[in-house]
């Protein structure tokens, strides 16, 4: 990542601008979404908001909308606008839904945009905020993951500030600032190891969808908490650094750390490992992003580490986490593996979280896909948007028609 796309160190301390930044948020009501209004609730004369948008919660968006005076709300479900029309009548707030609402949601004139939304759906719109420019806050993992080349490729062709919300991105970010990029030997992404990293295999093939969603230190949408119990999270992060900050697979690795501490570390070539510290509270991440090149407070629990008392590592276990070693093979081969990895892989946590998939399916489905469009030939590296999403397609595709047999086995 060069020094326009990845911030870049300042020389001296610059202050808030007089005039307050202009913020979109795609994605308000989610998760981070959610972390990043608490926030603009906290600084309320230093930003103005845009643009706000939802898949389908109206009435929330809609509250949302008028309480921050935002000059445009969309729903991404077209079956939702009628109430959020309604919601927003007399307020002069413009409306709309639909895919092309996203994307228009992303091209309004806002400084700095919150690309929050999960799912391949995120491309064009978070693609859309990168190509005119702007400072744009990655918390999806799907844009780099489907198409990172075309997307950090035409992020630089037009100037835009990319910065990592991912508390383990966000955590190299930050480390990288204490030298130089030719001399760092490699980066290390701390996993929590969710909640089964001590359950023995046998009894992680009947882990319920209740017991997958019990994180245990990180509040997160059930997408991504799912895929924190896989490990297939982490391996989705070793392929967005690998883009995010422009690394070969030999130099991205992982460590197993419970207590998430310690969120990242960046390995120099004089032995020196450089680390970021902090209460596992998204809020320190999004606030990083939101104020930078400066600093802004958060209502984030201060890290105590005598209470913490003490802070421990271990290596992933490939065995019982088969998704870490799917996700590393995808990165290696290059081309539309990853993008097809991740397709397959939302199809099948949408599947386990349905009940219609046993947790050990997960990972299963994911290389049968991966197999299957090897077979087919259809691996090779989307060159545009349309193409990185025909692939989505067609992954979702041989998913959907692997799935029953899949589930049988798992079963």
């Amino acid at each position: 990542m060069n020094q326009k796309q990845a911030g870049s160190r300042a020389k001296s301390v610059p202050k808030l601008a007089p005039v307050p930044r202009s913020v979109t948020i795609l994605g308000a009501t989610g998760s981070i979404g959610s972390s990043t209004v608490d926030l603009l609730r906290q600084e309320a004369g230093s930003y103005r908001v845009e643009a706000l948008t939802a898949r389908r919660n109206s009435a929330a968006l809609a509250r949302l909308a008028r309480e921050f005076g935002a000059n445009f709300a969309a729903v991404a479900e077209p079956e939702a606008y009628g109430e959020l029309k309604a919601e927003l009548s007399g307020s002069g707030i413009e409306t709309a839904a639909g895919p092309d609402a996203m994307v228009e949601a992303a091209q309004r004139p806002a400084d700095w945009v919150m690309a929050a939304i999960t799912g391949a759906t995120s491309l064009k719109p978070t693609l859309a905020a990168a190509e005119r420019g702007a400072t744009v806050a990655i918390a999806n993992k799907e844009c780099l993951v489907c198409a990172g080349a075309l997307f950090m490729r035409r992020a630089a062709a037009a100037g835009a500030t990319i910065l990592p919300v991912d508390s383990e991105h966000n955590a190299i970010f930050q480390a990288l600032g204490a030298g130089r990029r030719e001399d760092v030997r490699r980066i290390v992404l701390t996993a929590s190891g969710g909640p089964f990293r001590t359950w023995p295999l046998e009894a992680m093939r009947k882990v319920t969808v209740e017991q997958a969603l019990k994180h245990p230190t990180w509040s997160m949408g059930p997408k991504v908490t799912v895929d924190s119990a896989t490990l297939m999270n982490k391996g989705l992060e070793l392929i967005e650094a690998h883009h995010l900050f422009a690394l070969g697979p030999e130099a991205l690795d992982v460590v197993v750390h419970p207590q998430s501490v310690v969120h990242g570390l960046v390995e120099f070539r004089d032995g020196s490992v450089v680390a970021q510290l902090g209460s596992p509270d998204m809020r320190i991440p999004i606030a990083h992003c939101l104020a930078w090149p400066v600093r802004m407070g958060t209502p984030a629990a201060r890290l105590d580490l005598a209470r913490v008392a003490s802070l421990t590592f271990e290596e992933p276990d490939p065995v019982r986490f088969p998704a870490l070693a799917l996700a590393r093979q995808a990165l290696a081969a290059g081309g539309a593996a990853p993008t097809v990895l991740n397709a397959a892989n939302e199809i099948a946590v949408k599947e386990f979280i349905e009940r219609r998939l046993g947790f050990g399916g997960i990972p299963a489905l994911v290389q049968a896909t991966l197999e299957a469009a090897g077979k087919e030939g259809a691996m090779a590296a989307p060159q545009s948007v349309d193409e990185a999403l025909a692939v989505d397609h067609n992954a979702r595709r041989l998913a959907a028609r692997l799935l029953p047999e899949i589930a049988v086995m798992a079963s």
